[in-house]
């Protein structure tokens, strides 16, 4: 009677088997994760295009841009929140109670509600933020001066900004600007950008999502840029604001505006009273999405001219940009 043999593997084959699939997985890895980034990155820019078609159904509808946030702090509504009857987001436009604070009792339904356009797919601190704040990934674009001024025309006499340069973005604390008044042209200025959610503690530091507080008075942007590079972020009664990105609702400097001092992805920081430099920054690599005011979106390098980002923030520095 005969008998056959099974065959079976050896255990060194066994591990070479195991070797290369692991060798496999290894090599596959990095590449799923570059096509996963590529298509948030993708649906990041979507999002900006939806924000830039609601600004100008906004502007057309009104005769002129809305405003970054309406002041005083208080009860600062941001300009998203002026944008949501025009990107198909009526029912949460709705339930907003623009009669009392944004942080009042009747307005925490808007607070809590998620607007998916608002997100970037990105952003890896989603967890971060409190359950009744909904957040936001996207800023309106204040400018490059680091003053910041109450009212459309400029700043009253006792104001510490008063002899300050005056804004100089498409949008500002109460501002009341028309796409006219664009000098440098819609497709030159930057309109709207990104900026990461932040820890929402003061005990902690992240560095391209906290607002620092150097505890000095700059009173140049050259000046501002250089001490907040030079702030020691691991120490922490230098944290400035952490609850960044949340809730899109509430209309402030850390929150829902950034401004075009600093290039993409430096840190931000905050010089009471009323100056303020918070920079673009994202998660994704090597640079941010950068809405403009003509509608397109682009994908701005950290390598950037410093000079050349800065231009782009303007609206009426008259320096035309034909390519960065």
């Amino acid at each position: 009677m005969s008998s056959s043999r099974r065959h079976a593997f050896t255990l060194i084959e066994l591990l070479v088997v195991i070797a290369i699939i692991a060798i496999l997985i290894g090599l596959l890895l990095p590449a799923v994760q570059k096509v996963r980034e590529a298509a948030a990155r993708t649906k990041c820019s979507n999002n900006l295009k939806q924000i830039g078609l609601a600004l100008h159904n906004y502007e057309s509808a009104n005769r002129k841009l809305p405003p970054s946030r309406t002041m005083p702090n208080g009860s600062s509504f941001s300009i998203h929140s002026k944008l949501l009857a025009y990107m198909e987001q009526e029912n949460v436009y709705k339930v907003i109670d623009w009669t009392v604070p944004w942080n009042h009792p009747n307005n925490a339904v808007a607070c809590a509600a998620q607007v998916p356009i608002f997100i970037c797919p990105s952003d890896a601190n989603h967890s971060n933020v409190p359950s009744a704040w909904a957040p936001i990934s996207y800023r309106a674009n204040e400018g490059i001066q680091i003053s910041m001024w109450w009212g459309p025309d400029q700043a009253p006499s006792s104001n510490v900004n008063a002899n300050m340069p005056p804004p100089d973005g498409p949008f500002f604390c109460n501002s009341s600007r028309h796409f006219e008044d664009i000098l440098d042209g819609l497709s030159n200025t930057a309109c709207y950008s990104e900026h990461r959610m932040g820890d929402f503690s003061n005990a902690l530091t992240t560095e391209l999502s906290d607002t620092y507080q150097p505890g000095i008075f700059p009173n140049t942007i050259d000046e501002a840029l250089q001490y907040c590079q030079q702030v020691n972020i691991n120490d922490l009664s230098k944290q400035g604001f952490s609850n960044v990105g949340a809730p899109w609702l509430y209309g402030y400097h850390s929150t829902t505006s950034y401004w075009h001092t600093a290039p993409p992805n430096a840190r931000s920081c905050m010089y009471p009273p009323s100056r303020i430099m918070t920079s673009a920054t994202s998660f994704h690599p090597g640079g941010v999405n950068l809405l403009l005011c003509d509608g397109s979106v682009r994908f701005v390098s950290d390598r950037i001219l410093p000079d050349t980002w800065k231009n782009l923030g303007a609206r009426n520095d008259g320096f035309a940009l034909n390519d960065y």
